[in-house]
């Protein structure tokens, strides 16, 4: 009798164990987070998905809004022999790709001397995570990543969710503060609407005959955010 209690508590403790693991291997595996940062879009895309960094779309508009204006880093001026209109010419001169602290540009952006730090007064300094931005990209060996493919949905076009973002990213380097090109302000919202007002900003944006093509010295905004930006005036440029 005592034989046959220790068999049947044998096979009932197998038997518990067996549904244990079987439930254990039905679980949900959890979603990958990205601990990668901000790559700069402005595409609301999966955030829960690091796609890495693309130069064209997140790392050369920073450049380009921020450095290559005029009198300093645009191609004409070419101050110190630097200009950053494009991949070649920024890792053309004192640049070490997979090593940010050796490389000359990446010093100058995070300078505490307002003598020698870049942008230099009285424009504004990079944010933060811009600067996070460009370390991660050339510590990752600063690769020339082009046309990369990111969702756009026109269909949404508020102004702090969906174009102010754009602004910020292609047009605030050199047209905010006192340092504003031509006293341009695409920083804030009644600057936005003014030049929108004075026919200037679709005209620019879109490369219209006679007007100033902008952004200026980089390529034209995608055609996703430039219809963001029309809708956005169509509707009444609303502060939504």
């Amino acid at each position: 009798m005592k034989t046959m209690i220790k068999v049947f508590g044998v096979l009932l403790a197998c038997t518990i164990l067996m549904i244990a693991c079987k439930h254990k291997g039905n679980e949900p595996v959890p979603a990958t987070t990205n601990n990668g940062g901000d790559n700069g879009g402005n595409n609301g895309g999966n955030n829960n998905i690091d796609t890495g960094i693309c130069f064209s779309r997140d790392i050369l508009p920073i450049f380009v809004s921020n450095c290559a204006i005029p009198g300093c880093h645009d191609a004409v001026t070419r101050t110190e022999g630097f200009q950053f209109t494009d991949y070649n010419s920024i890792v053309s001169k004192k640049f070490v790709a997979g090593n940010a602290n050796e490389t000359e540009l990446y010093k100058k952006i995070t300078e505490d001397k307002p003598d020698d730090i870049m942008p230099p007064p009285p424009n504004s300094p990079l944010t933060s995570a811009q600067i996070v931005l460009i370390r991660r990209w050339i510590n990752e060996g600063a690769k020339n990543t082009t046309n990369c493919s990111s969702p756009c949905d026109t269909t949404k076009f508020a102004y702090a969710a969906d174009i102010q973002p754009i602004f910020d990213k292609y047009c605030k380097g050199c047209h905010s503060g006192a340092s504003a090109q031509k006293g341009i302000m695409l920083d804030t919202y009644t600057g936005a609407v003014a030049t929108l007002n004075s026919g200037r900003l679709l005209g620019a944006i879109n490369h219209s005959a006679g007007f100033t093509a902008m952004p200026y010295g980089g390529a034209k905004l995608s055609d996703c955010e430039i219809k963001k930006i029309e809708k956005w005036a169509g509707s009444g440029a609303l502060n939504n």
